[in-house]
């Protein structure tokens, strides 16, 4: 009976100690995990961050829908890494970046914020802000390439994290050619921001998407076209191809 008494005990011993060194290995790489997302995000615990939102067209102060969800995408990812957000709207954004880390969502047109970020940091990014409707309405071109939408069947958005130096929180921007895929991008990022820590750590990068056939699929379906990290930080060539997207 004692041997009894004893093989169990050892065995209840033996259990708790399995589950105590399980749960310690699970907890190390969960914090391991957060440690590179916030690092990534730029968004160590506690810390402050801007969310920069554009105004939807004609609109008084409203945020289209699909920013909206693009925030709520975005809010998850900065409550997972214990920060904390500030909501502005891009006119009211009358300062330098690098102190906190920063979301902005919107084209040039709407988003006087992105304009100048992209006019700054992406001297190589063109977009089409003619408001008259026509193929090359919202273009990109990103050096010599030319990147024209096809509403809802294929449009691009670019998705880039940019900093000023080493000390300097990142800057992110979700640059698309219609509101659906500002969401796509964040989507994206929300998705694969291990991927993208491990490729490029903290300095900058610059990808452009596709997302495909949005009037079906929404927001979900999304190919990396290319890291235009490159071509987007150099200024623009004269000469260019002209490319549409196709499926």
């Amino acid at each position: 009976m004692d041997d009894d008494i004893r093989n169990i005990v050892l065995g209840v011993v033996a259990a708790g100690i399995s589950a105590a060194l399980g749960w310690l290995a699970r907890t190390y790489l969960w914090r391991r995990r957060l440690r590179r997302k916030q690092a990534f995000l730029g968004l160590p615990g506690n810390s402050e961050c801007l969310l920069v939102v554009n105004r939807e067209a004609g609109g008084d102060g409203a945020v289209h829908r699909y920013d909206v969800f693009a925030l709520l995408e975005l809010a998850a990812m900065i409550k997972d890494c214990g920060a904390h957000a500030q909501i502005i709207q891009h006119d009211t954004a009358r300062q330098g970046f690098g102190e906190r880390t920063e979301f902005c969502l919107g084209g040039p047109v709407s988003n006087r914020r992105m304009a100048a970020h992209l006019s700054s940091l992406l001297p190589g990014v063109k977009i089409n802000t003619d408001p008259e409707p026509g193929p090359e309405r919202g273009a990109f071109q990103i050096g010599s390439e030319r990147y024209r939408a096809e509403p809802g069947v294929a449009e691009y958005v670019l998705l880039a994290r940019l900093t000023a130096g080493e000390e300097s929180r990142p800057v992110f921007l979700f640059c698309g050619q219609r509101a659906i895929t500002n969401q796509a991008a964040s989507r994206y990022l929300a998705r694969h921001h291990e991927k993208l820590a491990r490729k490029h750590g903290d300095g900058s990068f610059c990808l452009l998407l596709k997302v495909v056939n949005s009037q079906a699929y929404g927001a979900d379906v999304v190919e990396l076209v290319a890291d235009v990290t490159r071509a987007a930080q150099a200024p623009v060539p004269v000469v260019h191809n002209s490319h549409r997207a196709k499926d």
